[in-house]
Order: C-alpha cells, then structure tokens, then sequence
C-alpha cells in the first residue's frame, strides 16, 4: 500500500482510524501472502460457511494490533463467535453489554470461499461503534491494494480520493449485487425470492461473494445497490459508514434505519432504495416477519 492512501487520516487523525487502517493493512498483505497455501479447511454453519487457519491467524493479529493501543476497548471478531444467527446475535448484545463505550467489528477475511478457490475477491472489515454507533470504517482489499476508509462526518475515500454513490435513478439501469447466503434452510430460499423477482427489473446483477466489498462498491459508486439476507454485523458494520459518508443510504430490508442488529439489508445510492424495498417486499423476500403493503 502506497503512502498516498493513508494521507487523509493517518496525517490528520492520529487515533482509531490509523489504528484500524493499520491493522487492515497489515493482516491484509499477510493474508495475501497465504495465497495458495491453506492446509486447514473446516466448515461452520454449513458446507458453504467456510473457515480457514488463515481466518484465524488474521483475527488475532488485529486483534493484537488493537488492543496494543486501546487496552480497554471491546472486540466481536467473526471467528471468536460460534456458528448460526443465534449465537451471532447473543454475540453482538454481549458486546453492547460490556463495559466499554468502544467496540471493535472484525471480520479478517470476508470471503473465504473466494480465498480457498482464489477468487480474488475477498476483504478485511474492520469498523469502530462507539455508543452502538459506527464511526470509522475501513475495508482493504489486498488483491487490488484498495484502501475504503470512513469516518463519521468526515466523508468516505479509496486511494486517497474521495467516493460519491452513483446517480443512477431506476432499477432498469442499475447494477446491483447480492450473495448466497450459507444458511440454506431461511435465508438462501428468501434471498432467491428476491433475486427472481428482481433480476428481470435490474440492468444487471452481480454476485461477488464479499459482502464488504459489494457495501464497499456501492460507496464508490461501481454498484447502484446490494441487498441480502441473513449478514452479521461484521459483514455489514465498515460498509454501511462508507455508505452512508459516501451519500448512500442503508436500511434493513424493510427500510427501517440500520443499526448493528440488521442482519437483512439493503444498501443504495439513495435514488432507487425505495424502489428495491418495495421490490422485496412484494417478493416477500424481506426475512422479516412485519411484511408492509
């Protein structure tokens, strides 16, 4: 990673943001390095869900990095949290619950099955939420070197340079993107629903397997929107402050605001987010029981 991308906040903010595009950038080009190399394949939720050494390996060098600085503050990594929506939830609530105003949100490699394969289309998350609130985010894409760094109400940057949504309108011309979901029994079905129902209104649809990334390219403007079911909160946290800074809009696939809870989500420009609300909600493909209209 080349010193230009740092400048806008390691110059000007010396705390938590530089601590998290370190630590990014660090696990990043480790991980990079391990390429190839996985010996060590488990399976969590599903035979889709999967979990290397690597994951592991990268997790807790964040977390080492972090804590070097702030001691007292609070980790949810992917990794330290048993599989299932259940237990995500239990998770997240505890870590809202502890004793520190600052909690940090890690997911070391968002898109491991694309790293196993060698898709090179795979992330580092990490975000900052004091209070329930995200306030910085960084995502590092160490295949393309990319830095997508936010901070609250200080706007949203990749390479140094500021990112704005795109200003596409309508789902007609719009790129989207959206995932398949491991949870194969809930959120798989309902987020196919989706997809058939708005595929034939879409330009087109993308299916990367990064969730972080596709949040990441809709702040810099590559994608109009993304939704999917069943995220956690570290798949979401970092990309919906790049998002939000980057004059987009986040809400749970019913419209209601983001917080750290939503794990069905929908992401835009802000011009067609209602349209691809409603879309869902007529494909009854929101996975949320309160189905409005």
């Amino acid at each position: 990673m080349n010193q230009k991308d740092k400048v806008p906040y390691v110059v000007t903010s010396k705390g938590h943001t530089a601590v998290a595009i370190n630590a990014a950038a660090k696990a990043g080009e480790w991980i990079r390095s391990k390429l190839g190399t996985v010996k060590e394949l488990n399976t969590k939720y599903s035979s889709q869900d999967l979990v290397t050494e690597v994951d592991k390996g990268a997790e807790q060098m964040i977390r080492k990095l972090i804590l070097t600085h702030f001691p007292d503050h609070e980790i949810l990594g992917e990794e330290g949290v048993e599989p299932g929506p259940e237990a995500s939830t239990q998770a997240l609530q505890g870590s809202l619950d502890a004793n520190s105003d600052y909690l940090w949100i890690i997911d070391p490699v968002d898109g491991t099955t694309n790293y196993v394969h060698g898709f090179p289309f795979f992330a580092v998350s990490i975000a900052l939420a004091y209070k329930g609130e995200v306030i910085v985010g960084v995502i590092y894409d160490p295949s393309r070197d990319e830095l997508f760094v936010a901070e609250k109400g200080k706007g949203a940057y990749v390479h140094g340079s500021p990112t704005k949504v795109s200003q596409e309108m309508s789902l007609g011309t719009s790129l989207l993107a959206t995932g398949f979901p491991p949870d194969q029994n809930f959120a798989f079905p309902i987020n196919m629903a989706g997809l058939q129902h708005i595929a034939p209104q879409a330009r087109s649809i993308r299916a990367g397997g990064s969730a972080a990334l596709h949040m990441a390219y809709v702040a810099a403007g590559r994608l109009s929107g993304f939704w999917e079911i069943g995220l956690n909160s570290w798949d979401l946290a970092a990309g919906v402050l790049l998002v939000k800074e980057s004059g987009g809009e986040v809400t749970d696939t019913l419209g209601r605001p983001y917080d750290l809870g939503v794990r069905h989500v929908v992401a835009s420009n802000g011009h067609i987010h209602n349209e691809l609300v409603e879309s869902l909600k007529q494909a009854k493909a929101t996975g949320l029981s309160i189905e409005k209209g």
